[in-house]
């Protein structure tokens, strides 16, 4: 595995300097504004990736102001009461995508981040916890815990509200099989083994957060 400075050199040179590197990459939010995000937020977040994953991101954008209200403005104690009958009446309701599946996710996801929030004091308080040595390990517990949220979809989330996350894109998943860190997109506890290692190597040298490490692994490799 190679040091992240010359990960960031092959970078800098697919972008063409460090200037247009460093005009590239995301800064997280701070712990304290994660914290103060509504839990109704994280709700909307997670589904918006869930109906993009394999569809028009666009379409799903445009379409977004209606899924707020149709479905309650994503409060998470309303839909987490979501049954069945629920989503076969939403699979008629106009304005939306009849998706059974991923209308489900939305009540199992409402679900976990209530029991989230009940256990933490809030959905944000949470996920504001989060420290960089854990990070597989919380990710897990998300993919788990939540519905449909395995692969990226539930990162792509997470870095669009501002959490400190990687995003396994492909351009990732190709960086790191080249470092040598994995074979595949990462799903046994070596594999997550793996990945955490060499984030928590990149972070000690570069000191950058996980969202540039990520964004820098995808330019080296893109």
């Amino acid at each position: 595995m190679r040091r992240f400075h010359e990960i960031e050199q092959a970078a800098i040179a697919r972008k063409g300097s460090q200037t247009a590197l460093s005009a590239a990459l995301v800064t997280p939010r701070p712990r304290d504004e994660i914290a103060a995000v509504a839990n109704d937020r994280w709700l909307s977040e997670f589904s918006k990736s869930v109906f993009q994953a394999g569809f028009s991101w666009k379409v799903i954008e445009s379409k977004w102001p209606r899924f707020e209200e149709v479905f309650d403005g994503f409060d998470i104690g309303r839909l987490s009461m979501m049954h069945d009958e629920d989503v076969e009446r939403l699979l008629k309701v106009d304005g939306i995508v009849a998706h059974g599946p991923k209308i489900k996710s939305i009540g199992e996801n409402a679900r976990f981040l209530r029991d989230l929030a009940d256990n933490y004091g809030s959905v944000g308080a949470f996920f504001a916890s989060w420290k960089l040595p854990d990070y597989c390990d919380n990710l897990r517990l998300v993919q788990k815990g939540g519905s449909r949220l395995g692969g990226k979809t539930g990162q792509v989330a997470l870095r669009r509200i501002g959490m400190d996350t990687p995003i396994f894109s492909n351009d990732v998943i190709e960086a790191l099989k080249s470092e040598g860190a994995i074979t595949k997109m990462p799903s046994s506890n070596k594999d997550f083994a793996s990945v955490q290692a060499a984030l928590d190597q990149w972070h000690k040298e570069s000191g950058r957060p996980l969202t540039q490490i990520s964004q820098i692994l995808a330019f080296s490799a893109g």
